[in-house]
Order: C-alpha cells, then sequence, then structure tokens
C-alpha cells in the first residue's frame, strides 16, 4: 500500500472548500444575509449620494468656478467627518445597542439629505453632507463590530468581510451609477423639457430616493434584524477587556483604554502599523497617478489603464486572500502582503515603459487588497468584541485621514521636482517628482511591514520562509498545527497512549487537543449503519468515510488551523489496513476514498504500536489471524515512509509503553520542532493493563468497532512472521 507524504493542504475539504461553497455557508445565516441587504441598500446610496449632490451642486450656482469645486467639495466634506468623529463612532459601538445606534445613524442621513433637497442652498448643502458623513461615521463601526456575532463560526468572519467588500466596491457602484445615468437622463432623452427647473428637479429627485435609502435600511435594521444587538458571541480566551467592566467607564476612560489596549497588545499594534505604511503607499500611488501616467509617454489612456490595472488587482487580491490565508497565518499574511506591496511599488517606481507599470500596478494592487482584507478579518476574529468597535473606528480613521493627507501633499511634492529624460535600453523615459514620492512610498510601506510582521507574529516553528513556499506550492503542507496519529490493531489499546501522550505534549508551548477515533465517532456510524441496514464491506466503508470527514471538518481540523497540536486515535492507516487485510477491499480504493474524506489530511507524525497478536484464546485463532495481517500490513506502511511513522514496541504493561513514546519523541522534537517538546513529563494516566485481547475499555469508544472482522468472499491468506 503506498503512503500519502505528511501533510495535505491546509489540509482538509474545508481548507479547499471552493469559494461558492464558503459564501453559501455564509450566506446561509438569515440575519447576515439580510445585513448583507442592508449593505447593499446604504452603499447605493452612499455613492448616489456623492454623485446626487455633485449634480445638484452644479444646478445651485452659476459660479463656473465654484460648478468646478463641486465635486471636490463633496467629497471632501463627506470625508472629513469620517477623519474627526470615527473615535466617537467606534465609542458608540462598543457602549450601547449597535442596532439602535445605525437606526438612528440612518434616519438621521435621511433627514439631513431630505433637509438639502427642500432648503436648495449652496452652503446647506456642504453643511447638510458634513452632517450626514459624521451619522456614517456612527454607522460603520457598529455594523462592522457586529458582523461576527452574527456568524456561526469565528473562521466565517474573512468571508463575510469578503462579501462586504464586493457588495461595497462592486455592485453598489454599478449600481449606484446606473440609476443616476437613468434618472437624470430622463430629462434629456426622454422628456425634452426645456428649462433649468426640470433640471433641478431631477437632481433634488435624486436625493430624495437617497434619502429614502437610508430610510428602507433603518426600518430593516430595526424590525428584521434584532441580532445586531448580540455581543460577544464568540467569546475569546483570555480577554483583555471585559464587557461588565466597560459599563462602569466613562467616555474619556474609555477612549483612553482603547488606546492603551493597542499600546498594550502587538497584534493590534501592528495592524495599525502596517495600515499606516499600506495607505501612505496607496495615498502616494493615488496622488502621483496623472503625471506618472504622463512621464510614461503613452498617451492620455495610460491613466485610465492604470486605474483599472490597480482595480483589477484590488478585486483579484481579496479574491485570492482567503486562499492565501489557509496556507499562510492571517497575522504573517498581513506583514508579508505589506512587503509584497512595497517592493511592488518600488517596481512601479523604477518601471520604464507603459506594459512594465500596468503589470506592476496590478502587483501593487493584489497585496494591497490581500493586506485589506487580511486587517478586517483579524480586526473581526482576533479582537474582543468589548473594544472591537474603536479599533474598527481606529482603522477606517487612519485609512481615511492617510489617504486624505498624501493625496493633498504628494501633488505639491511631485512638483518641487524638476523633470529631466533618461534614456533606458534606448528609450527615453522622463523623470518626474513622481519616481521618488514612489520610492519614498516603498520605503515606508516596506518598513511597516516588517514591524507589523515583527510585532504580529507568533514565533512559529515555521520559518517565514518555508511558509512563502508552502503558500506558493500548487498542494502546500500545513504549517499551522501539528497531527499527531496513534495506530495499531484492536490488541493494543491505543486509546490509553493517545491520552497520555496527549497529557504529556501539554507542557510544550502549544494546546492539545485529544480527537477520538474518527471511526468510532459517538452513535452516528451505528445509527448510520444500522438504520441503513449496511451489512456489507464496501456500505460500512463508506459510511465510516461519512463520519470521518464530518469530525475532520468540524473538530479536527479548526483545531490545526488555530495552531494546536491534534493527537488522535487510528486516524488512517489502521482502519485502511483493516479492511485492506480482513474484508478484501482493494487498497488503492480504499486510500483514494480516505483521501476525499478527509481532504487528504496526514498526519505530520505516526506513532505506530508494534506488538504480536499473540495470546489470543484457541477459539479464536481467526481473530488473532486477522491480528497478524493488519499489523503486517501497518509495519509495511512504517518501512514505505520512514520519516513520518515512529515504531514503538507495544510489549509490556501501559506505563512502559508510554515511557518508550516519550523517548523516542523527544528525539523527533529538534530543531524547528523544538517548541513541541514538554518542559516536564506528566505522570502517565492510569488504565487497567492490556492484555492479548481486544481492547475493551478504551476510552470514548463506541458499539461498533470497524477493526472487528468484516465478511469477505475470500479469506486472504498471510504467513505470521
Amino acid at each position: 500500500m503506498r503512503s500519502v507524504p505528511g501533510a495535505g493542504p491546509g489540509a482538509s475539504s474545508g481548507a479547499e472548500a471552493s469559494t461558492i461553497n464558503r459564501v453559501r455557508r455564509v450566506l446561509a445565516i438569515k440575519p447576515f444575509r439580510r445585513l448583507w441587504g442592508v449593505t447593499y441598500l446604504c452603499s447605493v446610496a452612499d455613492w448616489l449620494n456623492i454623485l446626487a449632490l455633485t449634480g445638484l451642486a452644479t444646478k445651485l450656482t452659476n459660479n463656473y468656478f465654484a460648478q468646478n469645486f463641486a465635486f471636490v467639495g463633496v467629497v471632501l466634506t463627506g470625508l472629513a467627518p469620517g477623519l474627526l468623529f470615527a473615535p466617537v463612532g467606534g465609542l458608540l459601538a462598543d457602549r450601547f445597542d449597535r442596532r439602535k445606534v445605525m437606526v438612528v445613524a440612518d434616519l438621521l442621513r435621511c433627514g439631513f439629505l431630505l433637509s438639502i433637497a427642500f432648503v436648495s442652498a449652496p452652503w446647506w448643502l456642504l453643511v447638510g453632507n458634513f452632517l450626514v458623513g459624521s451619522a456614517a461615521s456612527m454607522w460603520i463601526p457598529s455594523k462592522e463590530a457586529a458582523v461576527p456575532n452574527l456568524l456561526r463560526r469565528p473562521d466565517q468572519v474573512e468571508t463575510a468581510n469578503q462579501l462586504g467588500m464586493v457588495m461595497t466596491y462592486g455592485l453598489a457602484v454599478v449600481t449606484a451609477a446606473g440609476a443616476n445615468a437613468i434618472l437624470t437622463g430622463i430629462n434629456t432623452n426622454f422628456l425634452h423639457v426645456p428649462g433649468e427647473d426640470t433640471s433641478l428637479r431631477i437632481a433634488k429627485l435624486v436625493v430624495v430616493i437617497t434619502a429614502l435609502l437610508y430610510l428602507a435600511s433603518a426600518i430593516l435594521i430595526a424590525t428584521r434584524i434584532p441580532e445586531l444587538s448580540l455581543r460577544n458571541v464568540h467569546a475569546l480566551p483570555e480577554q483583555k477587556v471585559k464587557q461588565a467592566d466597560e459599563e462602569k467607564l466613562g467616555v474619556g476612560t474609555m477612549i483612553a483604554d482603547g488606546f492603551r489596549f493597542i499600546r498594550s497588545t502587538p497584534l493590534v499594534r501592528g495592524l495599525l502599523v502596517g495600515a499606516f505604511g499600506a495607505f501612505a503607499a496607496g495615498g502616494a500611488v493615488i496622488g502621483s497617478a496623472k503625471p506618472y501616467s504622463s512621464s510614461l509617454g503613452a498617451g492620455d489612456s495610460a491613466f485610465s489603464l492604470l486605474v483599472l490595472a490597480v482595480f483589477v488587482g484590488l478585486a483579484s487580491g481579496m479574491a485570492v486572500a482567503p486562499k492565501l490565508s489557509r496556507r499562510l497565518p492571517h497575522d504573517r499574511l498581513f506583514g508579508v502582503s505589506i512587503i509584497a506591496a512595497g517592493l511592488s511599488l518600488a517596481l512601479v517606481a523604477l518601471s520604464p515603459h507603459l506594459s512594465v507599470s500596468l503589470v506592476t500596478v496590478v502587483l501593487v494592487g493584489f497585496w494591497a487588497g490581500t493586506a485589506f482584507l487580511t486587517g478586517v478579518t483579524i480586526i473581526g476574529s482576533r479582537v474582543e468584541d468589548a473594544i472591537r468597535g474603536r479599533i474598527n473606528a481606529i482603522y477606517q480613521l487612519m485609512m481615511k485621514l492617510v489617504l486624505f493627507g498624501t493625496t493633498v501633499t504628494v501633488p505639491v511634492l511631485v512638483g518641487v521636482v524638476a523633470k529631466r529624460t533618461v534614456n533606458v535600453w534606448g528609450s527615453p523615459v522622463t523623470i518626474d517628482g513622481t519616481r521618488p514620492i514612489m520610492l519614498a512610498g516603498a520605503a515606508i510601506a516596506l518598513v511597516a511591514g516588517l514591524f507589523a510582521y515583527r510585532q504580529m507574529d507568533d514565533k512559529r516553528t515555521e520559518p517565514i520562509l518555508a511558509d512563502l513556499r508552502n503558500a506558493l506550492r500548487r498542494t502546500p503542507r500545513r504549517v499551522n498545527g501539528f497531527l499527531i496519529a496513534v495506530e495499531g490493531t484492536t490488541a493494543i489499546n491505543t486509546a490509553i497512549q493517545a491520552v497520555n501522550l496527549a497529557d504529556w505534549m501539554r507542557g510544550g508551548t502549544r494546546p492539545v487537543v485529544v480527537a477520538a477515533d474518527p471511526a468510532l465517532d459517538d452513535q452516528r456510524l451505528t445509527a448510520l449503519v444500522s438504520g441503513a441496514s449496511l451489512t456489507g464491506a464496501r456500505a460500512q466503508a463508506l459510511a465510516a468515510a461519512a463520519v470521518r470527514a464530518d469530525i475532520v471538518e468540524r473538530h479536527v481540523q479548526p483545531a490545526l488551523d488555530a495552531g494546536s497540536v491534534v493527537v488522535m486515535e487510528r486516524f488512517v492507516d489502521s482502519p485502511l489496513a483493516h479492511l485492506s487485510a480482513v474484508a478484501g477491499l482493494d487498497s488503492d480504493e480504499l486510500e483514494g476514498l480516505a483521501d476525499w474524506a478527509t481532504g487528504r489530511l496526514r498526519p505530520d507524525l505516526t506513532v505506530l504500536l508494534d506488538s504480536a497478536p499473540n495470546g489470543a484464546p484457541r477459539d479464536k485463532s481467526a481473530t488473532m489471524n486477522d491480528q497478524w495481517r493488519v499489523q503486517h500490513l501497518l509495519t509495511e506502511m512504517a518501512a514505505a515512509d520512514p520519516d513520518r511513522y515512529v515504531v514503538i514496541d507495544a510489549d509490556g504493561s501501559d506505563a512502559e509503553v508510554a515511557a518508550r513514546i516519550r523517548t523516542a519523541l523527544r528525539a523527533v522534537f529538534v530543531g524547528r520542532l523544538a517548541a513541541l517538546a514538554p518542559m516536564a513529563d506528566a505522570p502517565p494516566v492510569a488504565y487497567p493493563e492490556t492484555t492479548g485481547e481486544p481492547a475493551t475499555d478504551r476510552p470514548a469508544t463506541l458499539p461498533l468497532d470497524l477493526d472487528d472482522p468484516l465478511p469477505t468472499s475470500e479469506e486472504p491468506r498471510v504467513e505470521a512472521k
């Protein structure tokens, strides 16, 4: 029987699940699905608000300069509240009922927009838009902080964020632009009513429709999503901020407590510093994009192509980030993405031709999208609910503040540097202030990315270069957790040794999880086999594969993804050997079935308990022969892959066998695996000593044991050694 080398790709069916399946699981959650719909309404309203108010501003004044300033004025007055009041929004999200905060914010946005339409004064348009932005600063932190509490598992936060960004920056943009084009084009293309009053009324109508979208959002949140009020659904261990204490604190103390949390938490500190570098690099690109495109000598279309390349890269990065995070942990992926974005930006600055620039700009967008989605996911899944609103608000504030500052200052800095032309490979290249600015942005991103990586990395035993190679492999290895399987025949009490091994491993630096034999999981397999009257060997093998797939996806893989050491009794090898030797089933077919059921998950280390199955009573000679066949195949599997197996002499008492296992594993846990080795020994668990009989007192076993003899058409003959 061939052996599958250690570790499947992050290696579970869940890790390799398609994007469609992950999206379906998240959208199957009714409260999140409704919030996703509300996000669509509000995002359409947000984009439509910019377009509508810009159109209305040009209709309310005849001054040519003021008309040209309309778009910039609308954008700035909408952005400014986020710079001023974002921490207040985070404070409200942590202190009050988030659903009520969102309802009030939507009602305020609706009211302010209606007042803009009815007052019809240019000065009030800007003031009202500022107030609308202030209400948005309350709505966004509450919504972002509430999302993780609507999900079934913390690992769904990434997919939820992915869906939110697709809705906000994809479908909503298209819908808003299309709706604005249809509404404002009614008079031009259909009615043809002359006069400026008609255009003004249509502009006001668009503003009113935008206000009604916010009103619809408030009604839906108030009546259809009561789950937004939930708190601490997925409580994290070792919380640094407890909700009971938060309620006693004043506003100033809560704000100070939020910044104290940032200073004392390396994960969050690294996240914010890394985000600063990423946003600074992004601002450098945005502020210098137009003059940079001119320096390439590719005409006016170069700017449009570069903008398209950035958005293609952003969308690709957000789409691929979940797959990368299953091969590279989030805390490492975030810093690596920022470093990669900085290196890509340096290539953009040095690019001599538009074709090279387009490729490198796509890379900048790709890594920036990966970093942004990863950062939001870390906040949603790794930050305590009691302070999540403030961290989200600071994250959003930093993005707006840095982008705003760099977008304003970069054009000034670009204008300071005089242009010059140099020849690169015979082609003239214009060197202006854009390239030094981009190089400076790349340097900031590199420094911030390195700082973020050093702060956020939890000092895993796997080196970062090995992590990166693994992420780029077509079939990557698992790098987060460590799976140890204890294999043997039913004549050996593998369950006792699995428990003893887990107790000993708890003296190391990793959390340890003991997983029951998946072939014996609770009463599900018994009910499945007996309820469906499955008597054939193939049918029972399929039933066992179904149970094995379920326990791997629900229990084993999440523990491995969290970085735990998982100790499992008779994971795959023993059942495969038993069904092949005793039931006469084809070994390759069985292995293919096991690969499919477990997502090609294989142990990083297999402890094989080797003992001659002697001592069985004469009237059970057939059972003893079965044990010989199974043990023979297990030893063949170990010989075929010696790097993954540790063969232990299982003759003697349970305490003696446990001592041999510990001695052998101490030799294995050296070098990069040294962190797994326990600091001190734990006493072995006392169970009744095993005999040559099949064990009947195993912990966590079920009535149906797949190692019991199954019906065969022909008994294969294997001579005992």
